[in-house]
């Protein structure tokens, strides 16, 4: 029987284009800190038209980029595997993924050029990329080799659980630039609010798919706002709260796992 045409000649433009969109990504991000448009980095920015905006995580918190692009350079290693010819969602997912980096790049573009109501939306389109790779991952699930934990269930879980937070803080910066008067609530009110739909997220995600990997990131994030707000103690406690009630469900969770997922198969179990 002869092999399958896709095992003899693997879509080798997909997963070039994969790569060179991570690449490319990458290269805006790290460029725009060095050559930044109106002279002004993303961090900058944030750190003095956006300084009275509560739900900034601290400086620190922007490295979990480091481990993002880490994964992401994992994923495209992983789609160059021998046996990714039988993952039938693979194609889907390396689109999506060359999307998101293009979506990316451009809201580097949107930002610095202070256009944050527009960035917000290209955040928005990105979070809805990921939640479609998410899906696909989950629909594709057929192994539990430890490469298509680490190298792909893994990494977009950790992106995916970022660009929520930063769905979460752009909403607020496209507020906040737009003069929002916040519907009688006081900003730190309104902080509180948010952190908890980023908690409940997390606590959804382990409930429904033991996702231990998104919810640690927001862990990470709501622990950087409460040190970005240590002055503040509605916000530093609010944050910390929330953060260890978090933290003390993934251990719940990861004590309590088993081999055998109570769900279907289509659904991920990062």
């Amino acid at each position: 029987m002869k092999p399958d045409r896709y095992q003899s000649h693997p879509d080798r433009l997909r997963q070039g284009l994969t790569v060179a969109a991570v690449i490319g990504a990458f290269l805006v991000n790290s460029l725009s800190n060095f050559y930044p448009i109106n002279g002004e980095t993303i961090g900058q920015i944030s750190n003095t038209l956006f300084a009275n905006v509560l739900i900034t995580p601290a400086n620190y918190a922007f490295a979990i980029w480091g481990v993002i692009y880490l994964g992401l350079i994992g994923f495209c290693v992983y789609q160059f595997l021998p046996p990714q010819h039988q993952h039938p969602q693979l194609q889907s997912i390396s689109y999506l993924l060359v999307l998101t980096c293009l979506i990316q790049a451009g809201w580097v573009l949107l930002f610095l050029s202070r256009q944050f109501v527009a960035s917000a939306f290209a955040i928005a389109a990105i979070l809805l990329c990921l939640l479609g790779i998410y899906w696909l991952i989950g629909v594709a699930r057929q192994r539990d080799f430890w490469q298509e934990k680490w190298l792909l269930r893994v990494p977009f879980s950790i992106y995916l659980g970022w660009i929520s937070v930063a769905t979460v803080v752009n909403v607020a910066l496209a507020l906040f630039s737009a003069d929002w008067n916040g519907w009688g609530l006081m900003p730190g009110q309104w902080t509180v609010v948010m952190m908890l739909v980023a908690a409940v997220l997390g606590g959804l995600m382990l409930r429904r798919y033991r996702d231990i990997a998104y919810a640690l990131v927001i862990v990470w994030a709501l622990v950087a706002i409460a040190v970005r707000q240590a002055a503040t103690p509605l916000i530093n406690v609010s944050a910390l709260g929330l953060a260890i009630l978090l933290a003390g469900f993934s251990l719940v969770v990861w004590k309590n796992r088993s081999d055998r997922p109570p769900y279907p198969p289509s659904a991920s179990t990062l």
